[in-house]
């Protein structure tokens, strides 16, 4: 069988990108420790408060320990719920000192959101019935939008917040 020039040249390229292709997904999953989440926890939808963690006065940013905290939120249609302040003012902000440990847990009651906070790695989809969690070591000073990422209706553009690290 023989092979023209310019198909050699496509063969060897186009398997050469495969190769290189499984050789960075190898090295995601093996050496880096990337894997799609599994156990994942599930949650009645239609009464995510029956669950401890997004009751109304669970939400919002707690301090577990010295340096690490969870971050509680309930994302519906068009609105992150952040929780209330100790005067009843809605949060849209949640301040972070720099250096800590931050375990986001979001749920959602109706739609598929997205929840990225904008300059980290933190980036997760949030799906009905299930509690999306992610954790991070915030380093970097500074505000960081939180956003949607995921197109949940026509007022999807509403749907923000800050993580403020100071």
């Amino acid at each position: 069988m023989h092979f023209h020039k310019y198909e050699k040249i496509w063969l060897i390229f186009g398997s050469g990108s495969l190769i290189v292709f499984l050789m960075v997904l190898g090295f995601a999953a093996f050496w880096k420790g990337t894997h799609p989440q599994s156990h994942i926890e599930t949650i009645d939808p239609q009464n995510i408060e029956a669950h401890e963690a997004f009751q109304a006065e669970n939400l919002g940013l707690h301090e577990v320990e010295d340096g690490k905290y969870i971050v509680n939120i309930v994302a519906s249609a068009f609105n992150y719920d952040l929780g209330k302040d100790e005067n009843g003012d809605i949060v849209k902000t949640i301040r972070v000192p720099k250096g800590s440990s931050v375990l986001f847990q979001i749920t959602t009651r109706d739609v598929v959101h997205g929840f990225q906070v904008a300059g980290t790695n933190v980036n997760m989809m949030v799906e009905p019935g299930h509690i999306s969690r992610f954790e991070t070591v915030l380093k970097n000073n500074g505000e960081f939008t939180i956003v949607c990422n995921e197109y949940c209706g026509i007022g999807h553009h509403l749907m923000f917040g800050t993580v403020e690290v100071y």
